[in-house]
């Protein structure tokens, strides 16, 4: 499946007017001819300009020119112009020049490590200029579930609402996504198997500076919040977690793997390498298994997992690794389902009180300007005292429902599986009013799936 913006739409003429004018028998057999030759001449033109109303591009791809185009009434009103060809990334431009795609030595498995990615990666950037624009601030999200149906009858219909709201995220904020569901290492499974996947999705698309794994049981709760990139510059690796926790405690529940943002460079090929070698491919799996047993008391399971690693990985790599990753505990980069869904009507109210107060913040917009509105609703919440940290009146970033196992069911017995049911759908619905709301409609009971009712003019006025 791909995001709905990544589509290639083409048009055609829906009808041909031609007007024919019977010859007069005194005209001569040349000029019938040259008269024919003509109108024929006259008709190919017109049907190339018609699928190729452009028929000289620039050639030149070496400067990218952002530029508004003005669009009279005239042009709106004519069916022939509904849609424009506006400026951006070719997606039509592979020149011959060889790249490390023509390289018989480069592999996507995870067992085959990738040297002089930067390199690489540079030089495909050089032969495709047109993706330069915005390039530092280009990311692919990826996510995944298993091959197989989930165990859980309601399993496949909630991880199919969960991978909805991430499209909706990506097309409102203009990111590219990709939904894998097959092993691409055969042993690397459970929580081990997503590393394969970002390994090949670096490799797949050198245009992208960031590959952003979530959890299939991760969701956004806030359709407006946007990744702080510039935070992360001096940094390869993003992760919700404390440092404190993993120097002091050593624990290895000081941060979070199911949502981690990692830059598209040769450090974080090195560091899949590192990472995924703990995992169960490896012949020293079992070693490593006992290693992190030792090294972190709360471990639960003997069995080698990814978090342990990565709490390793921090411990033990210093200046080769910890020093160009960021834990990020001041907003929910992922946040524990537990401490957010019995929160989410308080946060409703005070959106409401300040949508009530400023008209601004509750006019009707096209959904390709929510940007906007959402640094508006940010400004606003500032001048309210309520910033985007934790236990605060703001919409949490990303819920986590860790442990709750929607696809087999088998939840954590430290709760039940009703709760999490309940959580998943007033977290869901929660989200998705964000998004009907631009298409006219809201849920009025978070725990009704089913029901939307419609938006009334200036609401909530």
């Amino acid at each position: 499946m791909v995001a709905p913006e990544s589509q290639f739409q083409q048009t055609s003429p829906m009808a041909k007017h031609a007007v024919r004018n019977k010859p007069s028998s005194c005209l001569s057999d040349s000029f019938l001819f040259i008269g024919g030759a003509m109108v024929a001449l006259l008709l190919v033109w017109t049907l190339w300009s018609s699928v190729n109303p452009n028929p000289y591009p620039n050639p030149s791809f070496g400067t990218i020119v952002n530029e508004a185009k003005t669009i009279s009434a005239s042009e709106v009103s004519n069916g022939r112009d509904c849609v424009i060809n506006t400026q951006g990334a070719n997606l039509r431009h592979d020149p011959p020049e060889s790249t490390f795609y023509d390289d018989p030595q480069i592999s996507y498995s995870i067992e085959k490590p990738v040297k002089n990615w930067d390199e690489k990666r540079k030089e495909w950037m050089k032969h495709h200029p047109s993706f330069a624009a915005g390039a530092s601030e280009r990311v692919l999200l990826v996510t995944g579930s298993q091959p197989s149906p989930c165990k859980n009858p309601m399993g496949d219909h909630l991880l199919l609402r969960f991978f909805k709201n991430k499209v909706d995220y990506c097309r409102i904020h203009g990111y590219d996504i990709f939904y894998n569901n097959v092993l691409l290492q055969p042993k690397m499974h459970t929580f081990w198997a997503k590393y394969p996947v970002v390994k090949a999705a670096m490799l797949a698309h050198p245009e992208a500076e960031w590959i952003w794994w979530v959890d299939s049981d991760a969701l956004f709760t806030d359709m407006d919040f946007k990744l702080p990139l510039e935070r992360y510059k001096e940094h390869n690796l993003v992760a919700h977690g404390w440092f404190h926790l993993v120097y002091e405690k050593k624990s290895w529940t000081s941060l979070n793997a199911g949502v981690f943002l990692i830059r598209n460079c040769q450090w974080s090929m090195d560091f899949m390498e590192a990472w995924a070698g703990m995992g169960p491919q490896s012949p020293d799996y079992e070693e490593w298994g006992r290693i992190q047993s030792r090294t972190f008391g709360d471990k639960l399971f003997p069995e080698s997992d990814d978090q342990a690693a990565l709490v390793y990985l921090i411990l033990t790599g210093k200046h080769k690794w910890a020093d160009r990753i960021y834990l990020e505990g001041e907003y929910y980069f992922e946040g524990y389902w537990l401490d957010i869904v019995g929160t989410l009507r308080n946060i409703t109210e005070k959106y409401v009180e300040l949508e009530g107060g400023e008209r601004r913040l509750r006019r009707r917009h096209a959904e390709k300007v929510s940007e906007s509105y959402g640094a508006l609703m940010d400004h606003y919440l500032k001048e309210a005292g309520i910033g985007h940290g934790r236990d605060t009146l703001s919409r949490p970033f990303i819920t986590h429902f860790t442990g709750c196992q929607p696809c087999s069911g088998d939840h954590n017995k430290m709760y039940s599986g009703e709760s999490c049911w309940d959580g998943m759908q007033r977290a869901l619905n929660f989200a998705d009013n964000q998004v009907l709301r631009n298409f006219g409609f809201v849920h009025p009971d978070l725990l009704d799936s089913s029901l939307v009712t419609p938006l009334p003019f200036d609401s909530p006025a």
